[in-house]
């Protein structure tokens, strides 16, 4: 497929996981992608498996709007126009309220919410010019509770309502906006978990397909909810959970 052929994408957390996958997929149907994350070297490593002269790495810490600014100007010096922004860029620390500091709250709501803020508010403006749209990756955390996970869970969930909120506003501006909710998908920060065979049976258990994502399956309904097959699809929350929210909770019992 190419359905993004001269499209240009800015994905955030480019170096790796979900990011990484989806940058990869979006050029491989074509799109110009610029590659924003905070670690140069990471990017790179990624780029360096694109097409030449149809990206551009962009080193951006997304908890700052001044770089977020700067991305978006990039982007528009480089390539002229902007027609999708995928705000994946993410961090999750664990702990109960009272023993995860408050350092790691403001972490999280700097990068996880603060940094889908900055990007919507800097994106809209030139995706009006070109009708295009927003992913924003949220998470099945953002849809309901996990045990030790209450910043992130209070951040994707923000995120999931906050693009509820953007859909209604910015649809009259034929702009698309749409999030993504993973749950378990294979990276760097879940490699330990996907190596532990007594956590990988928990989640066995509770995932009707009885396996974790790998990051290219959830790219692809990124670039799906990206493209004009998914033209009348707006405000939506999509889980990308192999079934896990289609349970009521209960454990198996047959």
């Amino acid at each position: 497929m190419n359905r993004f052929i001269e499209k240009v994408v800015i994905v955030t957390g480019a170096g790796s996981g979900i990011g990484e996958a989806t940058a990869r997929r979006f050029a491989e149907e074509g799109a110009l992608v610029v590659l924003a994350g905070r670690t140069r070297e990471k990017l790179e490593k990624v780029a360096a498996g694109l097409p030449q002269g149809k990206h551009l790495v962009r080193v951006t810490d997304v908890s700052r709007l001044e770089e977020v600014e700067g991305l978006v100007k990039d982007t528009l010096q480089r390539f002229g126009r902007l027609d999708v922004l995928v705000n994946n860029a993410g961090v999750a620390p664990e702990g109960k309220v009272n023993e995860a500091s408050v350092e790691d709250w403001r972490q999280v709501m700097s990068i996880d919410l603060d940094g889908v803020f900055y990007g919507c508010r800097v994106a809209i403006p030139e995706l009006i010019k070109t009708r295009g749209s927003i992913i924003n990756v949220s998470s099945v955390s953002g849809l309901g509770g996990d045990w030790g996970l209450s910043f992130y869970n209070a951040a994707k969930g923000a995120v999931t309502n906050f693009t509820r909120a953007l859909a209604l506003d910015h649809g009259p501006d034929g702009i698309r906006i749409n999030a993504v909710c993973p749950s378990l998908t294979r990276s760097e920060l879940t490699e330990d978990m996907y190596a532990d065979p007594k956590i990988m049976a928990k989640f066995k258990e509770r995932i009707p397909l009885a396996r974790g994502a790998e990051p290219e399956e959830v790219a692809g309904v990124i670039a799906f909810l990206a493209s004009d097959d998914a033209r009348f699809v707006n405000g939506v929350n999509l889980p990308i959970d192999g079934g896990l929210t289609a349970s009521n909770g209960q454990p198996p019992m047959v």
